[in-house]
């Protein structure tokens, strides 16, 4: 029974947690609803990172850490799409909505990469990396950054009309750019995204390695991918019942928007928070800097094309038009990332730094209306 628990603890409390929410939500008990949702939603997440992970195991870099970051994204769209539903009724959750995207890159960005530098350099006093792979990503999200933020600068010169506009090309571009961006990490520069000095990064040994007792371990790749897709429909429903219920309770209790965007961005990060950590531990500081900053790539790149997309088809109003606070925390925190990552090596100390960076933002955000 122990070892049952231990290896499938997630799924189990995913799906009681779910089953409860239904109940609770036809008994209208709405905060009841909202806690066993955000409960289903993150540890069913945890289960669908556990079977990415397993994936990427069998995968090569990247491919290994795309499979990760697409299945982490695949569940940030799930859940701001459902919250967006609720601007029908309740218009004022788009500022959630645009919260939960650049609070998702600096949680991805700060408290993911920050906790696995920082605890994977108390056990090693400098880790390494291929500074190919930092000074791509960097260069990619100093890009995007600029990209997101075109319609914000646009509100203070053009109409609402033009900043509409603006958000909707910006979304079209943000997609062809990572669909250049895909190519040349899986096709013509590959060799960007591993760690090739040997001897530097231990390998995993044989006693690491999960037991093979564990169910999604036996399955075979294409079994995996459909248990993936099951569990996402799951976490879709989680999703849409806690952002049902969940949108007049936090209205209720008034909590204010930014705290919502970072719920949904820890819901979110997560399960990728616990592989990179893993990671950092193993001394494998290279697939620490793929997931965080994969992540944080693919999470500008595809979830906001994703999400302008699906709020037209919805016939919600939703524009790209960010807060000061979220424009300079975003800005600062590419510049660390930047200085953190240049030089192939990382320390404890570049760690903490982007955990107080990230927490003087969280202090800011829970005083804000």
């Amino acid at each position: 029974m122990g070892r049952f628990w231990h290896n499938y603890w997630d799924l189990v409390v995913g799906i009681v947690a779910l089953g409860g929410a239904v109940v609770a939500h036809f008994l209208h008990f709405s905060l009841l609803t909202t806690l066993l949702g955000a409960v289903a939603i993150g540890a069913l997440a945890v289960t669908t990172s556990e079977i990415a992970e397993i994936l990427s195991e069998r995968l090569k870099e990247p491919y290994g850490s795309l499979t990760l970051t697409f299945s982490a994204v695949a569940v940030e769209i799930i859940i701001l799409f459902m919250i967006l539903q609720e601007a029908h009724t309740h218009p004022e959750v788009v500022d959630s909505v645009r919260n939960g995207i650049i609070a998702t890159v600096l949680v991805d960005l700060n408290v993911l990469l920050g906790l696995a530098v920082f605890l994977g350099g108390l056990n090693y006093s400098e880790q390494e990396h291929n500074e190919d792979t930092s000074e791509s990503y960097t260069t990619i999200l100093f890009v995007a950054s600029a990209m997101l933020l075109v319609p914000t600068t646009l509100q203070f010169t053009s109409n609402s009309e033009s900043v509409k506009s603006a958000t909707i090309i910006i979304g079209f571009l943000l997609f062809l750019y990572y669909l250049v961006i895909f190519r040349f990490q899986t096709r013509t520069h590959i060799h960007f995204f591993r760690f090739n000095k040997k001897g530097k990064q231990r390998k995993r040994q044989p006693e690491e390695i999960e037991e093979v007792g564990y169910l999604f371990d036996r399955f075979s790749t294409s079994l995996n991918g459909v248990v993936l897709l099951l569990l996402l429909g799951l976490i879709a429903v989680a999703s849409e019942l806690f952002s049902t219920d969940g949108v007049p309770i936090f209205k209720e209790f008034g909590i204010g928007e930014g705290l919502v965007g970072l719920f949904i961005a820890f819901i979110t990060v997560a399960p990728e928070l616990f592989t990179a950590i893993k990671a950092a531990r193993k001394d494998e500081m290279q697939r620490v800097v793929n997931i965080a900053m994969g992540a944080s790539t693919v999470s500008i790149m595809l979830t906001v094309p994703a999400i302008v997309l699906l709020s037209l088809l919805e016939g919600v109003e939703f524009t790209l038009v960010f807060h000061p606070l979220q424009v300079g925390a975003l800005i600062l925190t590419v510049i660390l990332v930047w200085k953190t990552t240049e030089n192939g090596e990382t320390n404890y100390l570049e760690g903490i730094s982007h955990i107080m960076l990230f927490l003087s933002y969280a202090v800011v955000a829970a005083h804000s209306p």
